[in-house]
């Protein structure tokens, strides 16, 4: 099953590794990682999927908070939220498809974030599943020449709020 996990750690030097490092040392493979500083610099949010059952996934966040570094952890797989990705592609545009790319990003709910007489740069955002369908629908009439796509980001929906415990 897949699971979304929220983390709030201290921003240090080392911190992500050694959280990182707990879930590969088990064997579970890391299919997302995003992380970032949080409004209060002295603290990041890490949000990583992994697949797993829940029972192996309980065992791994009661051990992950145990970690120094590790001040909050919550598995918002079976709590109500919200989560989004971001996906930059830089495809090839000709003449003929530039109408098309331009069609196809306005209906994606897409951006366009550069434009050339060869290339454009579109920028999408959604769940995991929408981004990947964006990516295979697009290449099936416009070559991707590159891409960066992030990690999820996942907050709880409603007033729930993952934050330190007093």
């Amino acid at each position: 099953m897949r699971h979304i996990i929220a983390i709030l750690m201290q921003n240090e030097a080392g911190a992500l590794a050694r959280v990182a490092g707990m879930f590969s040392a088990r064997g579970y493979n890391i299919e997302s990682l995003t992380v970032a500083t949080t409004h209060d610099p002295s603290i990041s949010r890490l949000t990583l999927v992994t697949t797993g059952d829940d029972a192996v996934i309980a065992q791994i966040i009661s051990q992950s908070r145990k970690l120094v570094d590790v001040l909050e952890i919550a598995d918002l797989t079976s709590r109500e939220h919200l989560e989004s990705e971001l996906l930059i592609v830089k495809v090839a545009s000709t003449p003929e498809t530039g109408t098309r790319i331009a069609d196809f990003t306005h209906r994606r709910y897409g951006i366009t974030l550069d434009e050339t007489p060869s290339t454009r740069t579109l920028q999408f955002t959604g769940r995991g599943a929408h981004i990947s369908g964006v990516l295979d629908d697009l290449a099936a009439f416009a070559p991707v020449l590159e891409l960066a796509r992030s990690g999820t980001a996942a907050l709880d929906r409603g007033d729930l709020v993952l934050a330190l415990q007093d």
